[in-house]
């Protein structure tokens, strides 16, 4: 995903700014389409939050795995209110920066939320990581690992 988010910078929860290539270099990246009107995203946040906060706590630093919301939210408002109620420690793209509707397209993302797995250079590793983390727990992590060919500093 630096390939693809390289020279950008990302915006956490606590509104720092954050060099993509630096946050999410040797990681899993799960790319989290969501919208905070949505109900069925704010049914899963809670779900992502837990999962990568139990999963960051597990491994040794840094974490393996990155989250990063790109919003479908009507405004840039509604995208930091839904990241300061719902979301973990995560990272998102600018409400304003295009590449928000080229990954939409890119992924096929038509509904939300969707949470995509990326390997480093965008490929898709699954576009149903939702549904593996709602039915798999962490156990899905250790298959995205393998697959993205990364170095793995997880424990569990």
């Amino acid at each position: 995903m630096v390939d693809v988010l390289g020279g950008r910078r990302l915006l956490s929860r606590d509104g720092a700014w954050v060099e993509a290539e630096a946050a999410l270099q040797n990681k899993v990246v799960a790319l989290y389409f969501a919208a905070g009107r949505c109900p069925s995203s704010r049914d899963f946040a809670p779900l992502l939050r837990r999962f990568y906060a139990k999963l960051v706590a597990e491994a040794r630093s840094p974490a393996p795995l990155e989250v990063v919301f790109v919003s479908a939210d009507r405004s840039e408002r509604e995208m930091l209110d839904f990241m300061r109620e719902q979301h973990g420690a995560w990272l998102a793209l600018p409400f304003y920066d295009p590449l928000r509707h080229e990954l939409k397209t890119r992924y096929h993302i038509s509904v939300t939320p969707r949470l995509v797995v990326v390997k480093p250079s965008g490929e898709v590793i699954t576009d149903k990581g939702r549904k593996q983390v709602r039915e798999q727990g962490l156990a899905c992590f250790q298959n995205w690992v393998a697959a993205a060919n990364i170095f793995q500093n997880f424990s569990g």
